[in-house]
């Protein structure tokens, strides 16, 4: 068995790649590595063909990890035991198929007029209260939050709870697994509540969206509406809220991209695109899998039982697929980047996510063409204490 390197995998300077990632990656396409967190050591594959087959192999199990102290980032496991995160097909298949149809492309696009109502009135807020503003606070963390509350029907009063809790659960402290449990038991329980409430009346909401079922199929129970409802709200208030701030601040501090930005906005979209693979939004790894049977994985033998991690940051900046993967680059040939996952846990709500990012940089850069950093860029705070990569504070002026 190949030594373990151990791999705390806390490297939070800017939106630098972490260097001991980059040193995993150079090593080989499957590594041996102990986390912060869990009873075992894992295998950890980084390349993009490496990643793909265990995202896509049936002998690669989730579900098999329930019910063990698997090997994390986090003091408290974010998943629950009962979370689509941690099924299997034919399983997951149904979940995934009720969430999917609140998130087809129609849809989306019906949403978008919300969210642009949105990013409005957020940046209407800022401009009076004027500048300084902080663009992490006032624009970052209330955007995808409103969203998805407002898609879940989400009272006004309980929406700064949701986002509370959920930067709870995602802490990495070992001091923090009281309260990271805590949140996810109260987010449980809100949401049971909250889906009893629904089936007794009807409504256009993304729970009454997932409770409808086509003919011939089973109906989602409470419980299961219930974890969906939970896994929407946590995945809601991940990616696109570290990805507004970051990727303001990627343009604010590379004045190339914002100038290309400003003199060709039909790019947005393929920009977007060239951003969401090239920054690290999050820290080390995220849930793993365990091998059915011996499986042989890029020339390494991964025995039964095992569990394996995958580094979709690291298979993102592969060499043999995305050539001088370290540089932002606009202009490269398109290629599907896995910022999103990949395969059966591929995220269901993917264009929603790149609905809000689109609609953010958009409507921010467009309503406030001086936008600038208001302190040094070396002076920006980041967080230190979650799975994420994210400015704390963004102030910015115009």
């Amino acid at each position: 068995m190949a030594h373990a390197a151990t791999c705390p995998f806390d490297f939070s300077e800017q939106l630098a790649f972490d260097p001991s990632l980059a040193q995993l990656m150079a090593g080989g396409p499957v590594s041996r590595v102990r986390l912060p967190y869990g009873e075992a050591e894992a295998w950890l594959v980084t390349t993009f063909d490496g990643v793909r087959q265990v995202t896509t192999d049936p002998r690669f199990s989730r579900a098999a990890i329930v019910g063990r102290d698997f090997p994390r980032m986090t003091p408290e496991p974010i998943v629950s035991p009962e979370s689509l995160n941690v099924m299997d097909p034919p399983r997951s298949t149904r979940l995934r198929h009720a969430a999917a149809r609140a998130f087809t492309q129609s849809n989306v696009k019906r949403m978008t007029p919300a969210i642009e109502d949105v990013a409005h009135r957020l940046v209407d807020e800022m401009v009076e209260h004027g500048p300084p503003a902080d663009l992490a606070r006032d624009l970052s963390a209330q955007l995808p939050n409103h969203t998805i509350c407002a898609l879940l029907d989400v009272p006004d009063p309980d929406r700064p709870l949701m986002l509370r809790y959920t930067q709870q659960m995602l802490a990495t402290a070992p001091d923090a697994r009281q309260a990271a449990a805590a949140a996810k038991q109260h987010l449980r329980d809100y949401f049971t509540a909250l889906v009893a409430e629904r089936r007794t009346e009807e409504g256009s909401d993304l729970i009454n969206t997932m409770a409808a079922s086509d003919p011939g199929e089973e109906p989602l129970s409470n419980d299961e509406l219930a974890v969906l409802a939970l896994t929407l709200i946590l995945s809601g208030n991940d990616t696109a809220t570290c990805q507004i701030s970051n990727i303001a601040y990627t343009l604010l501090t590379r004045p190339e991209l914002l100038a290309l930005l400003r003199r060709r906005p039909e790019e947005l979209p393929r920009l977007l695109d060239e951003l969401l693979r090239h920054i690290p939004f999050r820290k080390g790894v995220g849930i793993p899998r365990v091998a059915l049977e011996d499986v042989e994985l890029e020339g390494v033998l991964i025995r039964a039982g095992d569990f394996v991690h995958v580094s979709y940051l690291a298979a993102n900046r592969d060499p043999a697929v995305f050539a001088d993967p370290d540089v932002l680059d606009v202009h490269r040939s398109s290629h599907p980047h896995m910022t999103f996952g990949w395969g059966g846990h591929h995220c269901i709500a993917s264009s929603l996510a790149i609905a809000e990012l689109s609609t953010a940089i958009e409507v921010l850069f467009t309503r406030l063409p001086g936008l600038r950093l208001a302190v040094p860029a070396e002076a920006v705070p980041w967080d230190t204490q979650t799975i994420r990569r994210f400015p704390l504070e963004l102030p910015v002026t115009w």
